[in-house]
């Protein structure tokens, strides 16, 4: 059976563990979101992956509404969640076994007969110590539970994993359309400024032209497995991408000698 509540560990730390505060950084970011005066065209897109970064809110928050923002479109039945282990070394994907995923709005219910089928299909583990205070897929949740009240949840996380595993499971998730699939990444880390945005180009090209090797002329993702698996698999499927946003942690703190990259991105 599994464990009752995956507690949050990163609340009031990448992000406020207040929801009214919650609730209302997230208008902000959408009263920012209405002044791009973006096109009408492109808002009636209904992703099917987004590619969304995994920082504090006050660096990447913004920059995660975006493609939220379009992946809300969607009436799909559950969203599934991928990160990179930060915490924990392990080999291969881990599955989060428990009944519900907390936030500060209120918890999260993960689809467990979905996930259970997944993980017999794909001998898929569960590794507790992965999931504790794995953020990268943490701060997905408080957007997810904003945007799909009613939506249930899967939360995979992988560590040292071959990138065709890794995109076969992604495929199966993308061949249901009852699915959404969260991957999440942050860019470059700790360079200077001007050096963090060639790094970052090259991800930024490989996402839009769906190219793999662009991807190796220099992205430092540190969800870099993720993106080149999600790259192939929107190949497979005929997706499209489009970048939605791009910065720095620069852009927040000022700070330009040591900086992070910060994207997001659509499939559709």
């Amino acid at each position: 059976m599994p464990n009752a509540l995956r507690k949050s560990a990163v609340s009031g730390q990448f992000y406020t563990a207040s929801c009214i505060e919650l609730s209302n950084q997230i208008a902000n970011f959408n009263t920012e979101f209405k002044k791009l005066n973006i096109h009408k065209n492109l808002l009636t897109l209904k992703p099917k992956a987004i590619i969304v970064p995994h920082a504090g809110y006050i660096y990447s928050g913004f920059t995660a509404n975006m493609a939220y923002r379009f992946l809300a479109k969607s009436k799909a039945k559950r969203v599934v969640v991928i990160g990179p282990s930060h915490h924990h070394y392990f080999k291969g994907l881990s599955a989060s076994h428990f009944e519900n995923y907390e936030t500060p709005c209120g918890n999260i219910e993960i689809d467990s007969p979905y996930l259970f089928a997944l993980a017999k299909q794909f001998n898929i583990g569960f590794e507790p110590k992965a999931h504790q205070k794995e953020h990268s897929t943490e701060v997905q949740m408080p957007f997810i539970k904003h945007y799909f009240p009613q939506t249930k949840v899967i939360e995979l996380i992988y560590g040292e994993i071959d990138v065709t595993v890794l995109g076969t499971i992604i495929d199966a998730l993308l061949s249901n359309p009852q699915n959404l699939v969260v991957l999440s990444t942050d860019l470059s880390h700790f360079h200077n400024l001007e050096v963090a945005k060639k790094l970052d180009y090259s991800c930024l090209k490989a996402v839009e032209t769906l190219s793999v090797e662009t991807f190796h002329h220099g992205c430092e993702a540190c969800g870099g497995i993720g993106i080149q698996a999600l790259i192939h698999v929107a190949k497979k499927h005929k997706l499209k991408s489009r970048i939605l946003d791009y910065r720095t942690s620069a852009d927040a703190s000022g700070d330009k000698s040591s900086v992070v990259g910060y994207m997001s991105a659509m499939f559709y």
